[in-house]
């Protein structure tokens, strides 16, 4: 071999060692990066079997076939695919690193939005949480300070107050729990016109109660406090006025009594003495009060107003059933100088308002009820009431059967035997309501004289002649009697 030769091989054997290094090292770092992204890839999904399983593979690396001869070396340099396989080496690359950004990006977009939903929802339901535990702070708030408190506490409210200044003596009295709602509380309900003055409120009132008593007017000097409340029902007849003035009404203990008893009740309102001084106290209420042997039961039966009475720890009995007396007077005001031109004095109103206040419900049929009895009183034909047969036996507001009703015994011999006796009886038999009393006062104009009421509905049914009447008794009341 020339020397020429020789330098010629050496320098191909050189050029093509140079060759194949370097695509051993581009191979060698392809392949490596390629290895790297699919790990990358593979560690982002849930399948670590396969993942393991890939790894376990040998990454194959290129290996080109030697170059024989340095008369290759153009031909080498020329076909050797360097730059195709790094090519294909980045576009494998690329996809694989968009996709990574692309699932980066998701992860974070979701992460993101579940914290603000995770805020969302915890803002939502703090404002939920809060605005419920406002409104039961509010209600509580109206409530009364203690609903089973007996005692009153005596405020005054002096001249000038603003709301504010008033809702804070109520605070410092321990009536109400918060003085800033009862302000709020004032002004959304346009409570603005309280009244100066000393009251006696109590703890059991609730701040809508307080409220509506301050728009009262105050007394000008302290008061004793009031000490309980009795309930006088409409249509109470005497016997049962004398058994509600025991029960104090003011608290919802139904065992609360007051200091009257039935029995000094009665005693007074039998006393002579007490009644003569209520004939000069009252002169147009009782001016034609029933006299001692006119036959009534109790003089004073029908005269006692039905209403809530307050009283104190000096409140006697006499004093109580004034209190009631002048309740009558007060309302019966605008109908004393109207009465001579009816025809009628206080005794006759009450009576006849008695019986409406018992046989009638409704505005309406008090009325015809009413006009039914004028028309009887007109022509001499009698009122034929059961009431007032009941109240003779003593019976009336006591619970009775139909049967006992329709079968009552009507030639009893009594003053209040209005089945036999034409006219009125000597006195009421209840206490009447003021719509009983304006229901007789105003009756209506009608040809009616006869009336029933439906046993099981209570509607009353009226009738202009017997025949008619007698019909309407059959359907009404007999024929569910005897089924």
């Amino acid at each position: 071999m020339t020397k020429d030769a020789r330098e010629k091989d050496g320098q191909s054997s050189s050029f093509r060692d140079k060759i194949l290094r370097e695509l051993e090292e581009i191979k060698a770092t392809s392949a490596s990066e390629k290895a790297d992204l699919k790990l990358d890839f593979l560690s982002s999904t849930s399948d670590t079997q396969w993942l393991e399983e890939d790894l376990t593979e040998t990454v194959p690396l290129y290996r080109p076939s030697l170059i024989e001869t340095a008369s290759k070396e153009e031909e080498l340099v020329e076909d050797t695919p360097i730059s195709p396989n790094t090519n294909r080496n980045a576009e494998d690359i690329q996809p694989n690193m968009r996709l990574r950004r692309r699932r980066n990006r998701k992860t974070q977009d979701n992460l993101a939005k579940r914290i603000v939903k995770y805020v969302m929802t915890a803002v939502i339901l703090l404002i939920v949480i809060t605005g419920i535990s406002i409104c039961f702070y509010i209600k509580s708030s109206l409530e009364p300070v203690n609903a089973r408190a007996t005692e009153m506490v005596q405020v005054e409210i002096p001249e000038g107050s603003s709301t504010k200044e008033i809702a804070r003596i109520l605070e410092e009295h321990h009536l109400i729990k918060n003085a800033t709602v009862f302000n709020y509380y004032s002004k959304l309900k346009s409570y603005n016109h309280f009244q100066s003055g000393f009251y006696n409120l109590s703890q059991s009132m609730s701040v809508d109660r307080l409220a509506k008593a301050l728009q009262e007017s105050g007394t000008a000097t302290a008061q004793e406090p009031i000490a309980g409340k009795v309930l006088i029902v409409e249509g109470y007849t005497i016997k049962q006025i004398a058994q509600a003035v025991t029960d104090n009404v003011h608290t919802s203990d139904k065992e609360d009594k007051t200091p009257f008893t039935a029995e000094a009740f009665l005693e007074t309102v039998q006393n002579e003495a007490f009644i003569e001084r209520m004939v000069a106290a009252y002169p147009k209420l009782l001016g034609s009060l029933p006299a001692a042997d006119s036959g009534v039961k109790y003089r004073l039966e029908g005269y006692l107003f039905p209403a809530t009475y307050d009283y104190s720890t000096e409140t006697t009995m006499e004093g109580l059933v004034e209190q009631m007396l002048a309740a009558m007077d007060s309302r019966l005001q605008p109908y004393y100088e109207q009465l001579a031109a009816k025809g009628l004095d206080v005794n006759q109103l009450l009576t006849l308002a008695s019986l409406v206040e018992k046989e009638g419900s409704t505005d309406e049929d008090r009325r015809n009820i009413a006009s039914v009895f004028f028309n009887r009183l007109n022509i001499g034909m009698p009122l034929q009431s059961n009431i007032a047969i009941l109240y003779a036996m003593d019976k009336l507001g006591e619970e009775t059967t139909l049967k006992e009703d329709a079968t009552i015994d009507t030639n009893i011999d009594s003053p209040y035997n209005i089945y036999v006796n034409a006219g009125l009886m000597p006195g009421p038999v209840a206490s009447p309501s003021l719509s009983a009393i304006e229901a007789t006062f105003s009756s209506n104009k009608t040809g009616y004289y006869y009336f029933v009421a439906d046993v099981t509905t209570g509607a009353v049914y009226f009738a202009a002649t017997g025949e008619e009447h007698n019909q309407n008794v059959e359907k009404y009341v007999n024929s569910k009697i005897n089924n």
